[in-house]
């Protein structure tokens, strides 16, 4: 299937751009994702420019689905799968802004949708006494990261990065 403008977008932060991407990438209804850049004040960003963590930009997923086949909830139960939401600014041993856990939300729904399943996540004890610090935010601009970091784990094995 053809990826179109008039597929929604979703776009997360947890860590290290190559597991979530990963995570993501093999889910049905997924029909395309790029790992990138989102959140910072630096056009056109390179790697090692958002290493730095002077850009303010996070190393982000962001994911073409197809609505009929997988919901924003369904992508937002991934998103919690992947990462320890409690860890402020790191995941592991990545440690740094650019690793922040954040919903960057695409629309008013998806807002909603963003806010209440954190608050789910909360309340569930799942993560035990810790306090969630995922930051929920409007989408700005998507830079897309270099070709080498796109499908890292496909190309190249592995599936996971720490945490």
């Amino acid at each position: 299937m053809t990826v179109t403008e008039s597929k929604p977008l979703a776009t997360f932060g947890a860590g290290c751009f190559w597991g979530i991407e990963e995570a993501f990438r093999t889910i049905e209804g997924v029909l395309s994702t790029a790992v990138g850049y989102m959140g910072g004040t630096v056009k056109a960003p390179t790697y090692e420019q958002v290493c730095t963590r002077e850009t303010g930009h996070a190393e982000v997923v962001q994911v073409t689905f197809d609505p009929a086949k997988v919901s924003y909830e369904r992508l937002l139960d991934v998103f919690w799968s992947v990462h320890d939401p409690t860890q402020l600014n790191r995941q592991g041993p990545d440690i740094g802004s650019n690793y922040r856990s954040v919903i960057f939300y695409h629309d008013p729904e998806q807002e909603k949708i963003a806010r209440q399943s954190k608050a789910d996540i909360e309340t569930s004890g799942r993560f035990g006494s810790g306090r969630i610090v995922t930051l929920i935010q409007p989408a700005g601009e998507f830079w897309k990261a270099e070709e080498y970091h796109q499908q890292y784990f496909a190309k190249h094995g592995g599936g996971r990065c720490h945490i």
